[in-house]
């Protein structure tokens, strides 16, 4: 059985589209037509639906799909494998990921993790919108949240630290709250789906349903909303460490942090075997925020 029709197999399952598949791995569209239609031909089944517009997998195709994706994934890690790690990971890399930390904390490490992988290159999708990795076809999803429970596998990247945060000014018009209880009293900046604040006090977990005339759903508003003095806001020192360093920002309530589980995940579709290009990717960017992560690091040098 030929492998790069495999390949071709499994792209076209995720793009519906022959061109398009074709087009990822070099190939004319008669080609890959082609090379589909040998590989019909030697497992003696009807693998597509073919329209004009587009392609869909038939029952056999559905069936047939989670062992090419296996196949394929055996022999990317046997070649990985063999020489003790000399063989270098290639291909195009997918990644999505939340467009602040992307922009923030993926991009300025990207160069370096290229030039490390030569034979790699990176397909980067920045979207706030959870996206499906299967259906996208990408291979890996930076997240960062309280991970729930789902079918992809999670690898830890980083802490994800929150802190309440306030401009100089609107302390200087308003004061400083000295308690979770105060911020009742407050104008409170809101990310969507985050309006309750829990908090670890001495009498134990203490939760503040906050009131405030602006929500949004992007990190960053949030962030710049706050430094614009609408109001207090819980932020995550990756996107706020700098601010607070030039002082345009000033955590508060620091004697009560903020309980969340929140983290820096690396996420991938359920396989048995990790792709040496996934894991690569995994293992660089993980030395590369640090244990504490960088903006930790800097956040607790002037805090």
């Amino acid at each position: 059985m030929n492998i790069e029709h495999l390949k071709l197999f499994v792209r076209l399952a995720i793009t519906s589209n022959i061109s398009s598949a074709g087009r990822e791995l070099g190939l004319s569209p008669a080609v890959a037509s082609a090379h589909i239609s040998k590989l019909e031909e030697e497992l003696g089944v009807r693998l597509l639906h073919r329209t004009t517009r587009k392609v869909s997998l038939t029952e056999e195709g559905v069936a047939f799909l989670p062992h090419a994706e296996e196949v394929l994934a055996s022999i990317e890690a046997a070649r990985a494998s063999v020489g003790a790690g000399d063989v270098l990971p290639k291909g195009t890399l997918r990644v999505t990921a939340p467009s602040s930390f992307g922009r923030m904390h993926l991009m300025p490490a990207l160069k370096g993790f290229l030039t490390r992988y030569p034979d790699l290159s990176i397909d980067l999708r920045l979207t706030d919108t959870i996206v499906d990795l299967v259906e996208g076809g990408f291979d890996i999803a930076i997240r960062n949240a309280d991970l729930k429970s789902s079918t992809l596998i999670a690898r830890k990247l980083a802490p994800d630290k929150r802190i309440i945060c306030a401009s100089p000014d609107y302390l200087a018009e308003f004061g400083e709250p000295l308690s979770p209880q105060d911020l009742r009293n407050h104008q409170c900046i809101h990310l969507v789906g985050l309006e309750s604040w829990v908090f670890d006090t001495p009498e134990g977990q203490v939760s503040i349903k906050t009131k405030g005339r602006f929500r949004t759903d992007h990190g960053e508003a949030v962030r710049d909303a706050c430094v614009d003095g609408l109001g207090l806001a819980m932020n995550a020192t990756w996107s706020v460490y700098q601010h607070l360093k030039r002082g345009d920002l000033v955590q508060v309530l620091k004697n009560y942090p903020l309980v969340t589980e929140a983290a820096i995940w690396a996420v991938y579709p359920s396989s048995r075997l990790l792709a040496p290009k996934v894991r690569v990717f995994i293992d660089y960017f993980g030395e590369c925020y640090g244990n504490p992560p960088y903006w930790d690091q800097k956040y607790e040098s002037f805090t």
